[in-house]
């Protein structure tokens, strides 16, 4: 089935059945579909660490940790966010959710103004959603929005904890920067190894 994304407007159900024969990923917003494009080094690792983290401590909980190839519908526009978690059954069909309990995006260049804005307007329209977490990959910066807070944002740094209130669990933000080579991490973890190979200061007895 092949569909004129770029230049058509498409229904839902041609949207659904056109990704499953799609070369790339396409995201439906407002009747047309978007291509998405591939994503950094940097972006796969921060979206597999916390992908990992998350599944690892939800083990054992009714709750699904899901990561880029499935999608979340928002009314009537269809997203594959990077990592979602959802905790309850739903009209739901194998090739997107609809109840995610938090979502997970990676900033990238391309989607940063999109992503913190017009998405995630859209995110915050859906009922089940208590959390939504933006990653920064150039930067060592992880901004969590909450909806007990009235969507108020709140900021975490390297050396900082994020507990998860709708899931509750923690995660360091060190895990979540794991293997990312940025100037940040790189400047985190050279000081973190200074501190560790110091001697300690015995003061000399006379």
């Amino acid at each position: 089935m092949n569909l004129n994304y770029a230049n058509n407007k498409i229904s839902e159900e041609e949207y659904l059945q056109g990704e499953l024969v799609a070369e790339f990923k396409h995201e439906f917003i407002d009747g047309e579909a978007y291509a998405m494009a591939g994503a950094s080094e940097a972006h796969n690792l921060l979206a597999g660490n916390i992908f990992a983290e998350l599944k690892s401590q939800l083990k054992g909980t009714p709750c699904r940790t899901f990561i880029a190839d499935m999608k979340v519908k928002v009314a009537n526009d269809f997203f594959y966010p990077d990592v979602m978690v959802v905790c309850q059954n739903s009209d739901d069909s194998d090739y997107y959710k609809q109840s995610p309990v938090i979502i997970v995006e990676v900033l990238s260049p391309s989607t940063r103004k999109f992503d913190k804005t017009a998405k995630r307007l859209k995110y915050q329209n859906i009922p089940t959603l208590e959390e939504y977490v933006l990653i920064d990959q150039t930067i060592a910066e992880i901004e969590v929005f909450r909806k007990k807070e009235h969507w108020q944002s709140f900021y975490y740094y390297l050396g900082d904890a994020i507990t998860f209130e709708s899931l509750g669990i923690t995660v360091l933000v060190e895990d979540i920067y794991y293997q990312v080579n940025n100037d940040d991490v790189l400047a985190f973890l050279q000081e973190k190894n200074q501190a560790t190979v110091q001697p300690p200061n015995h003061e000399q007895s006379t």
